[in-house]
């Protein structure tokens, strides 16, 4: 047991440490908590305030100089960026380091952390970042074909994931890279995972259809999927691979082929594919793995079952992702594929979503699969993307979350400098409770009022209170909010945010009056630590009906008394309390 400071009060709290390696305090790794992982870097719990660059910023050490300012001015502590196969082994066999160790080191000067995206054999179902001696090569490295519309046969820039010689070259590369990372930055810990391919899957089909590949669609199913899947269909395997194959648990194992197993058409293809897929970048990762271990993970294309739980805001509805497997890649790491995933990538450590328009928290869950950690390696930049990182980091325990095209966009513009701004002054706190008490800790977000969207509070249980998360209330346009509250016992809760307001309610049945017995505005050293500012009791709090964490500039709507203060900290600390009382206090 480690002997902490409570961050509010000043009194020793005890938080549990599990015993690690001397290997895992040396390199970055996640620890395994009560209910999900947590980033360690550098011996201590690390929270990812990542941004994601755009796909050729990493390749220009002279290019990324002027970034490193900008980021670190949108309080920025991680990027991620791409580094391709075909800069690393532009001859095969030979190996060019010199401009990440540059990258490298001006990451350090700034503080600034790196996930590197290797841009292998698979880049948003090409192969487009492979070197040229893979691509001008397909007796040894063979293409995807596709059937287009009229029965015609297509060869895509796709290396086929049935080929052995892919796997094993790009696996090769791979560990290259890893084994230069271990020599060059084990010590300084400046990149702290590594994402493996990137959007695996197929466009155009549902599957291959080479002369390789369909020769292996006729093969059955190999028994150690089949025996997976069933063996774990209960309880563990994903809700919607259950969905889409109730009869499952029922097939006879043996000889049962792709169609027998999942029924003819675009389903057997779909996972198919993502057998293929998967045991090739499983394969990949492993070699990556055994020169250095840090985490590594891989992203996903997302698709949808029902378009309308995008949040397409007149955007056309091809942004979404896709209803059919080809349409987005088919064969990648979606919901219903992604146990198949986790059977044949073992080296990978997590799949993590590119999340732009589907429903956040409903896509939140689904990769919070099997306690796996959540990150968001993809996401919109704008600010209603950066709403949405308060959900993932507090509900969902996110070890990171990670705007998309984050380097041309200035940091004085950026709504992401606000976000990550609150969320780095309350880090500690915020993974404190991530580890210790992921019951205690819940996020939030609230768009712009919008006349056709019927609006829903978000409610939770703590202790002996349940929370109601209304928008502010103002008299003028309400506007958006978002936040974070974090319960800390005995009725006191931990509010990070603005644009909200808390209401409590007993849980006690016999409770007659629930109230607001305290409440303070907090401020947070640089440490970290929370101290008392403005006691906020009275007209604050409405008079203890509830407390609001205002916007910055709150509307009044021509109202001539300003009977709400805008937001100054952001944080605040407020403690609940009921009373029972009995008939003769009546």
């Amino acid at each position: 047991m480690v002997l902490q400071q409570d961050p509010s009060h000043d009194v020793p709290y005890t938080v549990p440490r599990p015993i690690e390696t001397a290997a895992e305090k040396t390199i970055p790794h996640l620890r395994k908590t009560k209910t999900s992982s947590q980033l360690i870097v550098n011996g201590k719990p690390f929270l990812m305030l990542a941004g994601e660059l755009h796909n050729s910023s990493l390749s220009d050490p002279a290019y990324m100089r002027i970034v490193w300012p900008n980021m670190k001015a949108a309080n920025i502590n991680t990027l991620l960026g791409s580094i391709t196969w075909e800069m690393i082994e532009p001859v095969e066999g030979h190996f060019n380091f010199s401009f990440l160790d540059q990258i490298l080191l001006d990451a350090r000067e700034f503080d600034m952390k790196i996930v590197l995206l290797w841009f292998g054999s698979f880049k948003n179902a090409l192969s487009t970042y492979a070197p040229g001696w893979v691509k001008r090569d397909v007796k040894r490295f063979p293409r995807v074909h596709a059937l287009e519309a009229g029965g015609v046969m297509k060869t895509l820039e796709l290396v086929s994931p049935f080929c052995e010689e892919g796997s094993k070259a790009d696996g090769k590369a791979f560990a290259a890279l890893m084994r230069h990372l271990k020599e060059f930055d084990s010590d300084h810990q400046t990149v702290i995972m590594v994402q493996v391919e990137n959007e695996t899957g197929l466009l155009g089909d549902s599957r291959d259809r080479s002369r390789l590949a369909n020769q292996k669609f006729k093969q059955p199913v190999p028994t150690e999927v089949i025996s997976h899947l069933q063996s774990q269909y209960d309880e563990e395997v994903h809700s919607l691979f259950r969905k889409r194959f109730p009869e499952f648990k029922n097939l006879t194992a043996g000889e049962a082929t792709w169609e027998d197993a999942f029924g003819k058409g675009v389903d057997a293809d779909e996972m198919f594919m993502a057998d293929a897929f998967s045991r090739y970048v499983g394969q990949v990762a492993a070699a990556g793995k055994a020169e250095y271990p840090i985490p590594l993970y891989t992203n996903v294309w997302l698709n949808f079952d029902d378009p309308s739980v995008l949040d397409l805001q007149g955007l056309p509805i091809v942004v979404g992702g896709g209803a059919k497997a080809g349409i987005y890649p088919s064969g990648g790491g979606v919901p219903h594929t992604m146990d198949v995933w986790k059977l044949n990538a073992p080296a990978l450590d997590f799949i993590a979503p590119d999340l732009y328009f589907h429903d956040y928290e409903e896509v939140c869950k689904q990769y919070r699969h099997q306690n796996q950690p959540l990150f968001i390696p993809e996401q919109r930049r704008d600010e209603r993307g950066a709403r949405r990182v308060w959900l993932a980091y507090g509900t969902y325990l996110g070890i990171g979350c990670s705007p998309f095209g984050i380097d041309s966009l200035e940091a004085s513009v950026s709504p992401i400098t606000k976000h990550y701004g609150l969320l780095n002054s309350v880090s500690s706190i915020v993974l404190e409770a991530q580890v210790n008490r992921p019951e205690d800790i819940m996020g939030f977000f609230f768009d712009e009022v919008s006349e056709t969207k019927v609006e829903k509070p978000w409610v939770r249980s703590f202790g002996e209170f349940e929370l109601t998360i209304d928008r502010a209330f103002v008299f003028g346009k309400p506007g958006p909010g978002a936040g974070m509250i974090i319960h800390q016992g005995d009725g006191k809760f931990l509010l990070i945010g603005w644009g909200f307001q808390v209401t409590f309610k007993s849980t006690n049945p016999k409770s007659t009056f629930t109230g607001i017995l305290y409440s303070e505005e907090k401020t947070v050293s640089a440490e970290g630590k929370l101290h008392t500012a403005r006691v906020m009791n009275g007209d604050e709090t409405r008079s203890g009906s509830f407390y609001i964490m205002p916007n910055e500039d709150p509307d009044y709507g021509g109202f001539p008394i300003a009977v709400t203060i805008p937001s100054r900290t952001m944080i605040a600390e407020c403690t609940a309390y009921s009373i029972e009382e009995e008939e003769e206090d009546f």
